[in-house]
């Protein structure tokens, strides 16, 4: 086959991964390329309050979107970190903060230190030495100062909440702003062609045939092309992950506006809470083996700050992921390629992570066998590193109280994951694989807040006196309460910067 260029693109599905992917194109093919959009209003999507991590940051900047009107656009408020409740044993409380935390000393990370000090006795709770979740217990917000290099107000990292339908409707205008095509429609059929099963066109309910060179599945779980049409087949990680629904329901806003997401684990499973300026997003993430859906209802709604605004909805999923990201001319993006539940709040992120590998190894007509097989090597290990993380949360628990919990905790993890955890037991040792999304510092949260205590320490840490490691602990703690303190309120920021309009 010739290596010329291809000329049409079309996503199926719109929401937030059809309208990412549809924006992100059109911004870096510079309208060269013609972008359809084919979705039906008649297909609901998963759309609910959605909470991100600070790489989004990164996709905003690449597409040139304001985050003041952004937010005010889409009804979001920032985020600093998400607080788990009862994960470790009921009644515990821990955040996993954005950014950085402490300051590393010589060639020794600052969380050895700490944990030496700590086990003495001498040194304050690890929160203390975090800007971000200090600042989100107190309540506070504001974006980096790159003015201040030596601040931890120059290390605030942060992300957002927002209504997804919302931001897919956002992003759908800046999209078709740029040139993309949307056609309204229900797809009946799909072609292939003879020669090499490459999807050629879809086929939509009033007859229209739409085709394409290259297709982006956004179909959500049905995977439309993926799995109906290639039948790429997926890969089950119920045995790690076992929970397998989740309702949702949005209720009124409290009277705290808080800059961060909460995670409440109950009997068989948790529930979300994410603030929003006009609501608050919740749901309960749940083993339907566990817990029936009446009781599940029954906890989310026990469960909230106002009144539910609307009826809780059901979505059934199993979390794992397609045996290939790319087959033949299709790219699996968003739940269509794959599912992990929410609880890190990933789901965006593995959006716009497939979205840069898609243009790093963006193709020609000849569609270059290496590079797909280098582009779903690049995908799995995402997945995989994000698994091993979620899992951590599950297998570190300490509860008595249900069976769901009781086997969490002794179950098999995969070795990537129980690499890592003995090392950490043994000496504190954070390990990050290959860049893999989530550094030491959110490793070493999840780890110190549900519980698991190093029997040891790195031995260099032992080069400082005791008396230099207590001064430093406590400046670097001071310091971080300083800079707290002229943080202004979250709902003050954003009345000021980017309140949406009621």
């Amino acid at each position: 086959m010739q290596n010329t260029n291809i000329k049409n693109i079309v996503v199926v599905g719109g929401g937030t991964a059809g309208w990412m992917t549809a924006t992100a194109l059109a911004t870096v093919l510079q309208g060269q390329y013609r972008i359809h959009v084919v979705e039906s209003d008649e297909i609901g999507i998963v759309g609910v309050g959605e909470a991100t991590i600070p790489m989004i940051q990164r996709f905003n900047q690449v597409v040139g979107i304001d985050e003041n009107e952004f937010l005010r656009e889409t009804q979001g408020s920032f985020k600093l970190a998400i607080e788990f409740v009862n994960w470790g044993k009921p009644g515990d409380r821990y955040m996993h903060g954005f950014g950085t935390i402490g300051q590393d000393l010589g060639t020794v990370r600052f969380d050895q230190y700490w944990q030496k000090m700590r086990k003495q006795g001498k040194a304050d709770e690890l929160a203390a030495y975090s800007i971000t979740r200090m600042a989100a217990r107190a309540n506070k917000f504001m974006p980096a100062r790159h003015d201040v290099p030596n601040s931890p107000l120059n290390q605030i990292a942060h992300a957002y909440h927002f209504d997804a339908s919302l931001y897919a409707r956002y992003l759908r205008k800046v999209a078709e702003s740029r040139g993309v095509v949307r056609t309204e429609g229900k797809i009946v059929s799909v072609s292939q062609r003879e020669a090499d099963g490459f999807v050629d066109a879809v086929t939509l309910e009033n007859g229209q045939r739409i085709s394409g060179d290259l297709f982006i599945d956004c179909s959500g779980f049905r995977g439309l092309l993926i799995e109906q049409t290639l039948q790429t087949g997926y890969e089950d990680w119920s045995h790690w992950l076992p929970c397998d629904r989740a309702q949702a329901v949005p209720c009124e806003s409290a009277a705290e506006f808080l800059p961060y997401t909460r995670a409440t684990a109950h009997r068989a499973g948790w529930q979300w809470r994410i603030p929003l300026q006009h609501r608050t997003g919740n749901g309960h993430v749940y083993c339907s083996k566990y817990v029936s859906d009446d009781e599940a209802t029954s906890v989310l709604l026990d469960n909230l700050d106002g009144k539910p605004l609307a009826d809780p909805r059901v979505i059934r999923f199993k979390t794992g992921m397609r045996n290939k990201a790319w087959n033949k001319n299709v790219v699996a993006i968003g739940l269509a390629g794959g599912f992990l539940e929410p609880l890190e709040s990933t789901s965006i992120h593995l959006i716009q992570s497939a979205i840069a590998r898609l243009i790093d190894f963006f193709p020609n007509q000849g569609f270059n066998a290496v590079d797909i097989a280098e582009y779903n090597r690049q995908s799995r290990l995402e997945y995989e590193r994000i698994r091993d993380f979620v899992i951590l949360h599950y297998k570190l628990n300490q509860r008595e109280d249900s069976d769901f919990w009781k086997d969490c905790a002794s179950m098999q993890v995969p070795d990537s994951l129980q690499h890592k955890i003995d090392l950490f037991r043994a000496t504190g040792r954070l390990l990050r694989i290959d860049n893999e999304l989530f550094a030491e510092v959110g490793w070493l949260q999840v780890f110190e807040g549900q519980n698991l205590v190093p029997e040891n320490t790195n031995p260099l840490v032992d080069l400082q006196t005791e008396a230099d490691t207590i001064d430093y602990l406590e400046s670097v703690r001071e310091v971080v309460q300083k800079c707290v303190a002229i943080m202004p309120d979250h709902a003050a920021y954003i009345a000021q910067y980017c309140a949406a309009r009621s």
